[in-house]
């Protein structure tokens, strides 16, 4: 099941997190941050962006967020999504659902770019989002040092097909969704469930 992520949920994100930073290059963090850094961390992205879990027999298998790609004023309409999978559910469409859901709530707030910057060697992360519509739009080589060896990144972009030129902001995840209501009927009207 989809649902939106809350802070007691943040022991199983990172959980899920600590092995990709510890074992892979697909992060470029050197060490897992603290609970308490990372509840901040939490905290500060979903004042203004969505922050997803996917969940089975209550326990927490996975999560997809935005974040914002750049701070200046005229980027606003920009996302950086993320998404990190539990080991046992990588491979079965999971991600998929997480990542299409993150999207549309993304475009319902009014993001038109999405930004993914991937790892050169994360393969199967270049061609999830290859099949989810990303076009590669930059390659940076060399540009981070992890596990004594320079790594490149690939640059993605996604835009959302919007005819107006934007009025106004995006707004923030609170004002797309209600979180005291059931998740079950957040989902239900997005026509995500």
């Amino acid at each position: 099941m989809i649902r939106m992520a809350c802070v007691e949920d943040i022991p199983a994100i990172l959980d899920i997190y600590a092995p990709y930073v510890l074992n892979t290059t697909f992060t470029f963090e050197y060490t897992v941050p603290s609970a308490e850094e990372f509840s901040a961390r939490f905290q500060e992205i979903t004042k203004q962006f969505p922050w997803l879990v996917w969940e089975e027999n209550g326990k927490v298998l996975g999560y997809a967020y935005a974040s914002a790609p750049f701070t200046r004023a005229a980027y606003q309409w920009c996302a950086e999504p993320s998404i990190y999978l539990a080991p046992e559910i990588q491979g079965k469409g999971i991600g998929r659902r997480l990542y299409c859901a993150l999207e549309e709530l993304l475009k319902r707030q009014g993001y038109r770019v999405l930004y993914a910057i991937i790892t050169q060697e994360n393969l199967a992360s270049l061609a999830f989002h290859e099949k989810l519509g990303y076009t590669q739009i930059a390659q940076l080589s060399d540009c981070g040092w992890k596990f004594d060896r320079w790594l490149g990144v690939v640059w993605m972009e996604k835009r959302h097909v919007f005819v107006d030129s934007p009025s106004n902001f995006p707004v923030s995840i609170a004002d797309i969704v209600d979180y005291s209501q059931k998740t079950e009927d957040i989902f239900a009207i997005l026509s995500l469930s």
